[in-house]
Order: structure tokens, then C-alpha cells, then sequence
């Protein structure tokens, strides 16, 4: 059973389906709670990804169609491929999960009765040393999930102030020596710009390692603020809740996968903020904002990934999934 008490689908990895090449992280979890898949179900996969939990709603429901929007080129040209079997039953759009109400509401593909988010870095795009997002591997400071952008990590070191640097690390990685690392990132680029990941690397493992004990490498920590930082995803995120809310039809559900606290306290207070029915600050003597619950909430707790799922894949251990529905 899964955390979180909700009894999964059937394994759908136990299936023998030779298109079904990439498992998706809590693809049984996900399938269950948006079901039922009635005729003509439409789903929004903001996250498209490899088309992993697209492919699992599109063969699950014969008339089931998916709107997958992704901002990674790469990506898309995967997911066409693995979701090739649904014929027109699949659209593909390059674009961020942020603007998502904009391109459903561009090609009039409504209503909607699902929009998934799987947040975080893809398992290719962190395996792939040009992207530049592993502590692992030697590559260019890039990060970006959309190579049309000019936004780099590189560049957010060598031209961001020592003052924001230390907002970055510090929001964004939860790093405490928040200080002493800016310090030190602007210190060197005094000498050379910032270019390669290895000297990244170096630079965290001199400044941050001395004396504490941690549970996630400090490279690992700096290098999640500046991937959040290059492709804005929290703003993203608050963005597509929103855009999500808005194209739903009463009854539709959101489901959103997070992978690190800032994601998922931001999904939390979106779903417990929609499902109030008053927003007043305490200690008024009667509610004045008018506000009425739009949500009801699915997921009481975030649920996790099974034991039997983090065995197969690890990645999947720090995976929640929230999940609310309209009313």
C-alpha cells in the first residue's frame, strides 16, 4: 500500500506493454485517483515529460485524450514518440505548465477534466552532462529546461548581486551559509567566470562541508537553487495552479507531484487557501471577505511513493502526491 493510506490501482508496471519503455514516478497512485476515465475524458499534462503518466491515461480509457504541454524540445520529441499509439487522441505543445489555461484556452480544448503536474528535473535531463544539472557529472553551468532561454546558471553567477546570490541559496536551497557561499562565488568570478560544474562542485564542497552533518550533499543543495532560480518554478507552479483552477470543469481534479518542501508547501497552501470557506484574518466577529470553498481536497496527507517503487527507482523516495477536486 502506498504511504498515505490510499490503496493503488493494479502494478501497472507489471504489465507487459513493449511502448511502455518509461515508468512513470507513482503511476498507480496517479491513475487511481483520476478515476473514473469516462468517455471523452481529457486530461492536461502540464509536465509532459517522457509521456510516462499520459501513456498510462490514454491506454487505461480508449477515448481518453491528453493535452501535453512541456518546455523541454527533447522531451516532447520523446513523448511523441511513446505516445504515438493515440493517434489524434494526443496533442503537443512546447510551452510552460505556468501558461497551460492560456494554451487550452487557445486551441479551445475544454472542458477539462484532470490537469497533473510531476514537478522536478527528468531522470534524462539530470543523466545528460550537457544540461549541466548533476553534481555528478562534468558539463556547462546551463540548467535550463528550455534551451530558448537566456537564462543560465552560469550567468545568474557571474552577473546576479552578492546580495541575491545569497537569496538564491538561501530560499531556494535552504543552504544557512547562505552568505559565505555568495561571498565566495563572487569572490572568484573575480578571476574567471563561472563556467563548468566540477569548479561549482569544488567551490561547495570547500565553503560548505566543514563541521555539520547533512543529510543532502551541500553541491546537491546549491545546485537545486539555482535550477529553481534559472527556470523560475515556483513562480511557474503558483502560476499553473491557478491556470489549472481556472480550466477545470466543476468535478475536474488536480494532481501534483512534488519533490522538495518549497514545492509542496506551495501546492498545500494553494489546495487549503481554495478549499476554505473564509479567508478573513483571525479575530474578526464575522467573515467579510465572501470567500466560498472551490476545492475539496482528495489527499488529507501528501502520499508517497511504496516501498516496493523507491526499491525500483530512489529517485522516487522524496515524490508526494497532493490531490484536490473542483466543486
Amino acid at each position: 500500500m502506498a504511504r498515505g493510506g490510499r490503496k493503488p490501482a493494479p502494478d501497472l508496471n507489471s504489465r507487459k506493454e513493449s511502448g511502455m519503455k518509461h515508468v512513470p514516478v507513482m503511476g498507480n497512485e496517479v491513475l487511481s485517483y483520476l478515476s473514473p476515465l469516462g468517455e471523452g475524458y481529457r486530461l492536461v499534462d502540464g509536465t509532459v515529460g517522457l509521456g510516462g503518466h499520459s501513456s498510462l491515461v490514454l491506454r487505461e480509457s480508449a477515448t481518453a485524450e491528453v493535452l501535453g504541454i512541456d518546455r523541454d524540445g527533447e522531451a516532447l520529441k520523446e513523448a511523441e514518440k511513446a505516445l504515438e499509439f493515440a493517434g489524434a487522441r494526443k496533442r503537443l505543445v512546447r510551452g510552460t505548465f505556468g501558461t497551460l489555461a492560456e494554451q487550452v484556452i487557445g486551441t479551445g480544448w475544454l472542458p477539462v477534466d484532470a490537469v497533473l503536474l510531476d514537478l522536478g528535473v527528468s531522470s534524462p535531463q539530470i543523466d545528460s552532462p550537457e544540461r549541466g544539472f548533476s553534481t555528478r557529472f562534468e558539463g556547462p553551468l546551463d540548467m535550463r529546461m528550455d534551451d530558448r532561454s537566456g537564462t543560465t546558471a552560469a550567468r545568474i553567477l557571474n552577473n546576479s548581486s552578492e546580495k541575491d546570490l545569497a537569496m538564491i541559496f538561501r530560499d531556494y536551497g535552504g543552504i544557512r551559509e547562505s552568505r559565505k557561499l555568495a561571498s565566495a562565488v563572487v569572490v572568484r568570478r573575480l578571476e574567471r567566470p563561472w563556467s563548468g560544474t566540477g569548479e561549482l562542485v569544488e567551490l561547495c564542497r570547500k565553503v560548505l562541508v566543514a563541521g555539520r552533518k547533512r543529510s543532502i550533499p551541500p553541491a546537491t543543495l546549491c545546485f537545486q537553487a539555482l535550477r529553481i532560480a534559472v527556470n523560475d518554478e515556483l513562480g511557474e507552479l503558483e502560476r499553473g495552479l491557478r491556470g489549472a483552477w481556472e480550466i477545470l470543469r466543476c468535478g475536474g481534479k488536480i494532481a501534483v507531484i512534488c519533490f522538495h518542501s518549497l514545492e509542496d508547501r506551495i501546492v498545500k497552501n494553494f489546495f487549503r487557501r481554495e478549499a476554505s470557506g473564509c479567508l478573513c484574518p483571525p479575530g474578526l466577529p464575522e467573515c467579510i471577505c465572501g470567500h466560498k470553498p472551490t476545492l475539496r481536497i482528495l489527499t488529507k496527507k501528501p502520499v508517497g511513493a511504496s516501498d516496493d517503487e523507491v526499491f525500483r527507482n530512489p529517485r522516487a523516495a522524496s515524490a508526494r502526491l497532493r490531490v484536490a477536486e473542483k466543486i
